[in-house]
């Protein structure tokens, strides 16, 4: 007899088992790599948060980044000038805005992208101002915000409009230099223009305009940044000569144009 053979069946394999296995192995990778990053993300915030930069390390950073301008011990070069007296306050303003390191030498130090973290730029600070003590940090109270702003108002068109504009727009000065806009100025900035006088700004002490004076043109600096045109479209908040043009092209051009209509449909 003819021996008799079975054949062995074979279960046909369904075509998403190949996509489900590669599913689940990216799911297995994905929430491995997720939780490795997060586990080292946690692990750099409380290093770096454990860390804090003294002032020898400001000096490091300075020795680094500003000696080839203001010399190794801050009396200044011929590219530089000296910086005894200036204190943190004047260091923040300088570098926070971007205007130190210096770019290239011009008119005035333009405003560009910030270079240092925070706490570096206060580790300099700290390095300068026990170095050669100047201007430090006001109270929190200074720089609320709660002051009179109707006041800060008129101080503010007394003493700087003539410069900065009216609505703090800012404006041309002489010889390529200019008073720059103060529309995305920090509180804290403001205080330190008006007390260290950065470019051509004076200084104001406390002679000339008090601490809480100071605190009231922060108060109306604050009020035209939260607060928009009254008027409308602002044109920069340039005052007649972007109110005039704007009327010359628009006003002038609107009644050019309907006098033409008019003509021509009476023809």
């Amino acid at each position: 007899m003819a021996r008799a053979t079975t054949r062995r069946s074979h279960g046909r394999r369904s075509p998403w088992a190949a996509a489900a296995l590669i599913g689940i192995g990216l799911l297995i990778t994905g929430g491995a790599y997720a939780g490795a990053s997060a586990a080292m993300a946690a692990t750099t915030e409380s290093t770096v948060a454990s860390t804090t930069l003294t002032a020898d390390d400001g000096k490091k950073l300075f020795q680094a980044n500003c000696a080839t301008c203001h010399g190794l011990d801050l009396q200044g070069t011929a590219d530089g000038p000296s910086l005894y007296g200036v204190g943190e306050l004047a260091v923040h303003f300088q570098m926070s805005t971007g205007r130190m390191p210096l770019q290239m030498q011009g008119p005035q130090a333009p405003q560009k992208p910030v270079q240092f973290t925070d706490e570096q730029i206060a580790a300099i600070g700290t390095f300068i101002q026990d170095a050669a003590p100047g201007p430090s940090f006001p109270d929190e109270q200074v720089l609320d915000g709660e002051g009179d702003a109707a006041h800060g108002g008129e101080l503010f068109r007394i003493n700087c409009a003539m410069c900065h504009n009216v609505a703090g727009a800012g404006g041309a000065l002489t010889e390529g230099k200019y008073a720059p806009a103060l529309h995305t100025t920090t509180p804290l900035n403001m205080y330190a223009a008006m007390v260290t006088g950065p470019q051509n700004m004076p200084v104001f002490n406390d002679m000339t305009l008090t601490v809480e004076e100071k605190r009231d043109v922060i108060t109306y600096l604050l009020y035209l940044q939260e607060n928009e045109s009254a008027g409308g479209f602002s044109l920069g908040s340039l005052g007649p000569v972007s109110e005039g043009l704007f009327i010359w092209i628009f006003g002038i051009g609107s009644l050019i144009a309907l006098t033409v209509w008019i003509t021509a449909k009476s023809n």
